[in-house]
């Protein structure tokens, strides 16, 4: 891909605003949409995921499900994905990646769900086998008898893994060099951060529904219908627009000059996935790389699960549940349109090294903040009693502290991390990224879950609340170590990008 040096030099508005030019929107522009459709799709289901498994399971299953079938699930996805990419052209991976996500959503909002009374166990079935067994074994019983539940938590968390963090940005990495990166990024994470206000919206208004039905009917069999109705359709349009860049971006030269499609099979031997898995395995840079993945899944992990066992008692049904999601959703896309605006010019002023620091330390402080006043409720509620009671005021501040962090890790964390994969060669950047992305991310998600999972079978019959001050510690070193990789990969980054220019 060439760089287009004879443009003219963008005016100081249009450099921090939309620094791209008007012949590169036939390829910036669809590619954010895919990048809107895929992230509308992780926000619809990340809400309506946790309001299922919540108020039928508890907040503790959540631990439970990412540390026991989740991390299992990715470690699975990441064998057969690096297989495939052996056999098929990333095109066909795409599409045969993402269909099998699109047909079950809407299997279970149309046929499953109808027929959860035959297809779960009763309450008091689950009841009558829990007694069976220990405490700490117990949960996996609820897991089981609300398989469905369990199934559409498994699939909508590979879902940001799968589709995501692998196959949109490995396409993205593939087509886009380090100085259009820098440019077009921010770009598409700005139409992808819309996607939150949209599904917000959208979520919330067939969420709260109570007093539009009739009596007796059930207001989440409507929430699902038709939350999952959008979630097929914007799956599809994904398909739609990945082929046409296929057909009429990837063939302009303007484009993308290489003499042949990103991941279409070039006749050479390819490395076997063991030698691939060995590669990979011996990178120091990749290595780092999964290090700032799996610190960020743990570090937010440990404050999300306190927060939500939170959620959980104060508004105790779905639809009340995914209204309140929906509402933090939408004000994340706010917050975070915001902050990608002075995160693009952060990339494009700073050291690689110093734009990817900026997230961990806002987590560390914003995380601290909300277990200080977590841990020392008691303390604190009198001097902020005008306020509400100590329960509402604690939902509200980790609201925003994830918020502002999930704002800067989309703007920041996101982008600098795709950056580093860019002066890859093209297997590192197939089969890394499957590695670190998929099977790291799940890492993270479920290292958060392990610690959880831990406390929670040593003080068995306790809630995540009660363990607090030790997920907190676990919180702040996850922190410090995330901080110190940061400045280890930027060296590595830097050298790597000049090397290659």
């Amino acid at each position: 891909m060439k760089t287009h040096t004879s443009q003219p030099q963008f005016g100081v508005l249009r450099k921090i605003l939309f620094p791209v030019y008007s012949f590169e929107l036939k390829k910036v522009v669809p590619m954010g949409m895919i990048f809107f459709c895929v992230l509308f799709n992780y926000t619809i289901l990340r809400n309506a995921k946790d309001a299922m498994v919540v108020h039928a399971m508890g907040a503790e299953a959540f631990a439970y499900l990412k540390l026991w079938f989740v991390a299992p699930a990715a470690i699975l996805f990441m064998i057969l994905y690096a297989k495939a990419s052996n056999m098929m052209s990333n095109e066909k991976l795409f599409y045969s990646t993402i269909s099998p996500f699109i047909v079950f959503f809407g299997l279970f909002a149309f046929v499953i769900y109808p027929n959860l009374d035959t297809l779960h166990m009763s309450k008091d079935q689950i009841a009558i086998v829990s007694a069976y067994f220990p405490k700490s074994l117990g949960m996996f019983v609820k897991i089981f008898g609300n398989w469905s539940y369990s199934m559409f938590y498994i699939l909508s968390e590979l879902w940001g893994s799968a589709i995501l963090s692998l196959s949109f940005w490995q396409f993205a990495n593939q087509i886009t060099k380090v100085e259009e990166a820098k440019r077009f990024y921010a770009f598409f994470a700005l139409l992808g951060q819309g996607s939150l206000m949209v599904a917000g919206e959208l979520a919330e208004y067939f969420s709260d529904v109570q007093s539009k039905l009739p009596a007796g009917s059930d207001p989440w069999a409507y929430t699902i219908t038709r939350i999952m109705s959008m979630i097929v359709i914007s799956g599809v349009l994904c398909m739609i627009i990945y082929r046409w860049i296929y057909r009429n971006v990837l063939t302009d030269k303007r484009f993308y000059d290489k003499p042949e499609l990103p991941g279409v099979p070039k006749g050479k031997k390819k490395a076997t996935l063991m030698q691939s898995f060995k590669t990979i395995f011996s990178s120091p840079y990749l290595g780092l790389i999964a290090m700032l993945v799996i610190c960020y899944g743990i570090s937010v992990n440990v404050v999300e699960g306190v927060w939500k066992k939170q959620l959980e008692l104060t508004y105790t049904s779905k639809n009340t549940y995914n209204v309140f999601m929906s509402n933090y959703t939408y004000w994340t896309g706010v917050v975070s349109i915001i902050t990608l605006f002075i995160g693009s010019n952060i990339l494009r002023i700073f050291r690689w090294t110093t734009a990817a620091i900026i997230t961990p330390i806002l987590i560390l402080l914003g995380g601290a903040t909300f277990y200080t006043f977590v841990l020392f409720k008691a303390d604190i509620a009198p001097m902020v009693a005008s306020l509400g009671s100590p329960m509402h005021i604690s939902i509200m501040l980790g609201a925003s502290i994830l918020i502002i962090s999930k704002a800067t890790k989309y703007a920041l964390f996101d982008l600098t991390k795709e950056m580093a994969y860019i002066p890859l060669d093209e297997d590192m950047k197939v089969k890394g990224k499957a590695v670190v992305d998929v099977v790291g991310g799940r890492l993270g998600k479920s290292g958060g879950a392990f610690t959880q999972w831990s406390f929670l079978s040593i003080f068995a019959g306790s809630t995540l609340i009660q363990i607090a001050p030790y997920l907190a510690c676990v919180f702040v070193v996850i922190c410090v170590l995330w901080c110190f990789a940061v400045k280890a990969l930027g060296k590595r980054v830097d050298a790597l990008t000049i090397k290659t220019k």
